[in-house]
């Protein structure tokens, strides 16, 4: 599984409308603003959750954006296969339901990426946009930290492999 950057702002979004979710509806300049994304490239995203369901207009001098539900209804397994598709490494559960039953030289191959799968999709599953603002990150003890203008949210991931960087 892989969260796309149009992912990773959804999910951005969606959270800084959970923080204001008693506010009603805020203008995408607002989010964009806060949440230091940009703002054309987040009409696009918020009105694909908006036809999803997912989120509301308003329109008018106070319209903007809203959670259609409870952000304990909400859930990221919900958002992320919404942009970003299957949860598996690739394909889907059945597809790799499939391959296991087919392919016995790779079973065991395809065995650990349902495993995979299977154990992300359980976390996401079970955990709603309410959940994301009732945990702390992890190693800081302080929630809610503002970026400078320009700041970059997304933080680079190494994989390291026999001592050696890995790319995907």
């Amino acid at each position: 599984m892989k969260v796309s950057q149009k992912g990773l702002y959804a999910l951005q979004a969606l959270m800084m409308l959970t923080r204001r979710y008693s506010q009603g509806a805020i203008r995408i300049r607002d989010i964009a603003y806060e949440e230091n994304l940009p703002e054309k490239f987040l009409e696009l995203i918020l009105l694909e959750l908006k036809n999803a369901r997912i989120v509301e207009s308003v329109r008018g001098a106070k319209g903007g954006y809203a959670l259609r539900r409870p952000p304990a209804e909400i859930r990221l397994s919900e958002i992320i296969r919404l942009i970003d598709g299957p949860l598996a490494p690739f394909g889907d559960a059945e597809q790799l339901r499939s391959l296991i039953t087919r392919d016995a030289d790779h079973r065991a191959l395809y065995q650990v990426f349902l495993d995979v799968r299977d154990a992300a999709a359980k976390i996401l599953e079970n955990t709603t946009l309410a959940d994301l603002m009732n945990k702390p990150a992890a190693g800081s003890g302080r929630r809610g930290s503002k970026r400078k203008k320009g700041e970059s949210s997304v933080v680079p991931m190494v994989v390291h492999a026999g001592g050696k960087e890995g790319h995907d």
